[in-house]
């Protein structure tokens, strides 16, 4: 009897694939109370995943490892485990081999990439971003924050004040963005806060923003 097929949702790194916010909907866990928003995954519960995920108050997951990895920021609300209490804007990355017993008390919602870490990067990370002052970007009114890098991959918050317009330019390792707050725009569209983008290796944009924006990057990490 052949085993069935993992679930593989925008799986083809190779492709572009963007998610507004509802267009994709809230799955639930095996946990009660935990649900969440697929974003791009290869696997069933052990998966390589982009995901947000939604925990009701006083919602809990079972004790688990992180055989590859986990990263994951905090959007909404106070997320915790036996090892601290993250709040909105806390970045954190568990390497290969961590295990956590997650909860929240007031409830919490964080954006999670699993499974995603590349060989010998086994660095724990925690950020409180509110706490971290913004470096002067590469064009007037853009700011950022880096979270974290290794060999080609670099993850960042990046700040956009209202009519900024940054130059075009091609993604060696591909982008890939969640809108945090504000509109993110380029000119393939407008992208409200909520909205997940990933751009391919050697993709190309002009992005810029209006209204202005935060929004959280990680480029250089989808070259294979």
């Amino acid at each position: 009897m052949n085993s069935p097929s993992p679930l593989r949702l925008r799986a083809d790194m190779s492709q572009r694939a963007v998610v507004r916010p509802d267009e994709e909907p809230w799955r639930p866990s095996p946990s009660p109370g935990v649900d969440r928003r697929m974003l791009d995954r290869v696997g069933e519960e052990v998966a390589r995943a982009t995901t947000i995920v939604r925990y009701a108050p006083g919602s809990r997951f079972a004790s688990h490892t992180h055989d590859l990895g986990e990263e994951f920021f905090v959007l909404e609300g106070t997320f915790s485990d036996e090892h601290g209490d993250y709040p909105a804007g806390t970045y954190v990355r568990n390497p290969p081999g961590s295990s956590h017993a997650p909860f929240t008390e007031g409830g919490c919602t964080i954006f999670v990439k699993l499974r995603q870490f590349l060989p010998g990067d086994g660095q724990r990370v925690v950020i409180q971003t509110a706490e971290q002052s913004f470096l002067r970007g590469q064009v007037e009114g853009l700011t950022v924050l880096p979270l974290h890098e290794f060999e080609t991959t670099h993850v960042a918050l990046v700040r956009w004040a209202p009519g900024t317009r940054f130059l075009p330019h091609t993604h060696w390792g591909g982008e890939e963005i969640l809108v945090v707050d504000g509109v993110f725009s380029d000119e393939h569209g407008d992208y409200p806060a909520g909205t997940w983008l990933r751009s391919p290796h050697l993709s190309r944009h002009t992005p810029f923003s209006t209204a202005g924006c935060l929004i959280y990057v990680k480029v250089g990490h989808l070259a294979s």
